[in-house]
């Protein structure tokens, strides 16, 4: 994956929906639902989830201060992807390779997005400098510059859908992921580069989830990226999770558990 798309992919596509459920009140009595219910009538549905709008998504979205350790800012131009710079070469993958880059599957009423930044105490020291580079062996020189890559990078997205839109995309989601495991060509800002594999993986949150580990390559370059999507409610809640450092070293690193967590505990 070039600099280019690793700096506006972030890291890290997924997402978590926000519910306002309507519960009936409990009693000894009851209610004329329940009579007509009892007589062979049918109870009335569960009343939709209300659409968020974006001033909704926006109280809702993670701020600052609410992940311990992470730096929270609205992402600029250059860190996220416009809406149609993403294709995939196979159509049942699209929706996967619309969230792995961090933009919504079908079509979200409203949408906020937040980068959250993970530092590591070893990144914190920054790039050495030239001096200190001078007198490091190659080795050296290469795990330190690595060691100042070592950042987590977590685009995190609100998508409020109409109706039971979110309940649809996300099952739109769970079945594109099946589909597409062996992987598809795609071309993020007219740079080709190849999904190897869409690897499923655990993930408890929200009224419902999906998980994976998307594999890429690019220019001979591979990579992973961490995607998370739940829904709460008409709103789906995306993650997309990546580490150049990682990456470059061929190290796992986790889902974003708790930026997952803050997200999901401000959506209810």
């Amino acid at each position: 994956m070039s600099a280019t798309a690793m700096r506006r992919t972030v890291l890290a596509a997924s997402a978590v929906s926000l519910a306002l459920l309507v519960t009936a009140c409990g009693g000894g009595e009851q209610s004329g639902e329940d009579k007509e219910a009892a007589k062979g009538g049918t109870k009335s549905e569960k009343p939709a989830a209300k659409t968020l709008t974006a001033a909704e998504l926006e109280k809702l979205v993670v701020a600052k201060g609410d992940v311990e350790g992470h730096q929270i800012t609205k992402p600029g131009k250059a860190d996220v992807f416009a809406p149609g710079s993403v294709s995939v070469e196979k159509a049942e993958c699209d929706a996967v390779g619309q969230v792995l880059s961090a933009l919504p599957a079908g079509k979200p009423a409203a949408t906020v997005q937040r980068l959250v930044v993970q530092e590591s105490a070893a990144s914190k020291k920054g790039m050495p400098s030239a001096e200190e580079l001078a007198e490091m062996t190659e080795k050296e020189a290469e795990e330190a510059t690595l060691d100042s890559l070592d950042i987590t990078k977590t685009m995190t997205s609100l998508w409020s859908y109409d109706a039971d839109g979110a309940e649809q995309t996300l099952t739109t989601l769970r079945e594109a992921g099946k589909k597409c495991a062996g992987g598809f060509a795609m071309t993020l800002d007219g740079e080709k580069q190849q999904v190897t594999k869409v690897t499923e993986e655990k993930v408890a949150a929200g009224e419902d989830a999906v998980a994976w580990t998307v594999g890429t390559k690019q220019d001979g370059s591979a990579g992973e990226t961490k995607v998370v999507v739940l829904r709460q409610g008409s709103t789906l809640a995306g993650f997309s999770s990546f580490n150049i450092a990682a990456v470059t070293r061929g190290e796992a690193f986790e889902q974003p558990t708790a930026v997952i967590d803050a997200q999901a505990t401000k959506l209810g």
